[in-house]
């Protein structure tokens, strides 16, 4: 791949950020990317808040403090499974493995950490659950990009193996609870009131921090910067929503009377791995291949991008993050059985492809997917506020997935790609 050089820096220290002007720029050439096809997560986002507002006026229950903190928790694991299968997606891969990826590893953390089983420390059965999340990961990655068996078989044949693997390990019609309190209060206890604010002002001074060594990295290179006033709304948006999202979550949901106050403490991890998940897609030469392979693969293997070792990482990645999601899982349901992970995975990539993740490959982010799988968490836990059968569920998130796949394969057709891959 070419390197350019400006002003005697690398371009690879540059960090693009779009069309360069003034606030009214800024926003044209936003109108200008929509008309070109380039939705991004604008559909989701318009979802989100239609689907918010119509279950708000059928239930009220919906907008409450508790039922709002039920939804992020609800949410979690769905929304790191989605951020899990960008990895691939992105490729132009898919991961049909990714839910009993998780199912096989919490089996293994049962097994080895409950008294029942061999009692081992539950940070060290920890430790072993992600590896083997990693290794299962290579082995998909080998098999696809090494040997060249497409995606959609390897995990095929995995998804009904590895439900084999789970009742080797943990039996037949076995189950095992999770008796460790720190696993447990991901998802079942909170932050301190103070702590939520602390995230806050955590989140505020990072994106500040980050946003200031861009534009230094920028002005260092010679390139033009944003007009600063983008950055002061960034985090004006920043600062309204999240505080009114604290203040909220800091409410007394309790039912009885022990108070129950304060930000679920699954919501600073999924952050902290949207965070370093968005930063190595988006700032390092490792994301830009991924892109650039999902684009065109042989257009990035002829530049000299080593694409079956990108490959092989990402699936690595995929499944190292569905086994935190398979954590997320087991410490809100509290058991792990011999059935653990294996309906969650096509919700996984209905979650990503509704954010705006194109099965394409080459376009989305993670944050979108975390979108996508708050719209389906709304449905899922508006139609259950309803006492609505399960059925409709089912018939209403596939709808929104169709709705979604239709935009995005014509959005595509309109920037001028295409609908078959290349």
């Amino acid at each position: 791949m070419t390197t350019h050089v400006t002003s005697g820096v690398r371009s690879d220290d540059m960090i693009g950020s779009g069309q360069e002007g003034t606030i009214g720029d800024q926003v044209r050439a936003y109108l200008q990317r929509l008309r070109g096809g380039e939705m991004g997560a604008l559909p989701a986002v318009a979802g989100f808040f239609v689907l918010a507002i119509l279950f708000s006026i059928l239930s009220p229950f919906f907008l409450t403090e508790r039922n709002f903190a039920n939804l992020l928790t609800q949410a979690a694991t769905l929304v790191m499974l989605a951020m899990a299968l960008v990895f691939v997606i992105l490729l132009g891969e898919i991961d049909l493995s990714a839910g009993v990826t998780s199912g096989v590893a919490m089996s293994l953390f049962v097994v080895l950490s409950n008294p029942g089983g061999l009692n081992m420390n539950w940070i060290l059965a920890l430790v072993v659950s992600l590896l083997s999340g990693v290794l299962i990961g290579a082995f998909i990655g080998f098999f696809v990009a090494k040997v060249g068996i497409p995606s959609f078989v390897v995990t095929l044949g995995l998804f009904l193996g590895f439900q084999g693997l789970q009742l080797i390990i943990i039996g037949s019609g076995g189950l095992y609870r999770i008796q460790q309190p720190e696993i447990l209060a991901i998802q079942n206890s909170n932050l301190p009131e103070w702590g939520g604010w602390a995230m806050l002002v955590i989140m505020l001074l990072v994106s500040l921090g980050m946003a200031f060594l861009d534009r230094r990295r920028r002005t260092r290179a010679g390139v033009v910067n944003r007009t600063i006033a983008i950055l002061w709304i960034r985090l004006a948006v920043i600062a309204v929503v999240g505080g009114v999202i604290v203040g909220l979550l800091n409410q007394n949901r309790g039912t009885g009377f022990l108070a129950v106050s304060g930000v679920p403490i699954v919501v600073p991890i999924t952050l902290v791995v949207l965070f370093l998940g968005t930063l190595l897609l988006d700032r390092t030469k490792f994301g830009r291949y991924i892109y650039a392979i999902g684009g065109n693969a042989e257009a990035a293997r002829r530049a000299g991008i080593k694409v079956v070792g990108i490959k092989w990482a990402a699936f690595a990645i995929c499944s190292t993050l569905a086994v935190v999601s398979g954590v997320f899982s087991a410490s809100k349901v509290g058991s792990v059985d011999a059935a653990f992970g294996r309906d969650i995975v096509l919700s996984g990539v209905a979650a990503a492809v509704v954010g705006g993740v194109s099965l394409f490959g080459g376009r989305g982010r993670l944050i979108h997917a975390a979108v996508g799988a708050l719209v389906i968490a709304v449905i899922t836990n508006g139609l259950g506020l309803l006492n609505l059968p399960g059925g409709v569920n089912f018939l209403v998130t596939g709808g929104v997935l169709i709705l979604a796949a239709t935009v995005d394969a014509v959005s595509r057709v309109r920037a001028g790609g295409a609908l078959s891959r290349r």
